[in-house]
């Protein structure tokens, strides 16, 4: 599995639990600690928690562990470190604050046409 396969995989994860503002970021071209950001929102702690674990029950099908998970007991912002692939979830303040999108910039985003139903 490629590490777009399991970006893509993660970021229909998140759609599916209705997370919010799901960005795919590729990474690989301006940084060497993964190929792809995938962020999201949640509109409270419970939902960020609960697309946390639907991403970390849907990659585990494929096969996929998170070598690290850190924010879970705030979920504030919740990351999921799949190697090549890295997954932010945010409380939607959180993000705001943080502005992970600014500070890559850099990074151009995948078309997300056909993997997010943008309800």
């Amino acid at each position: 599995m490629t590490s777009l396969e399991t970006a893509k995989a993660a970021v229909k994860a998140l759609d599916s639990k209705k997370g919010m503002d799901i960005a795919l970021l590729n990474i690989g071209g301006i940084t060497t600690i993964g190929d792809y950001f995938v962020v999201a929102s949640g509109s409270s702690t419970t939902q960020v928690k609960a697309l946390a674990d639907e991403v970390d029950e849907q990659l585990s099908k494929l096969g996929l562990q998170p070598k690290r998970l850190e924010g879970y007991q705030s979920a504030n912002w919740i990351l999921l470190d799949y190697y090549e692939v890295i997954v932010h979830i945010f409380l939607q303040e959180t993000r705001e604050f943080y502005s992970l999108e600014r500070l890559w910039a850099d990074a151009p985003r995948v078309d997300l046409t056909g993997l997010v139903t943008g309800d």
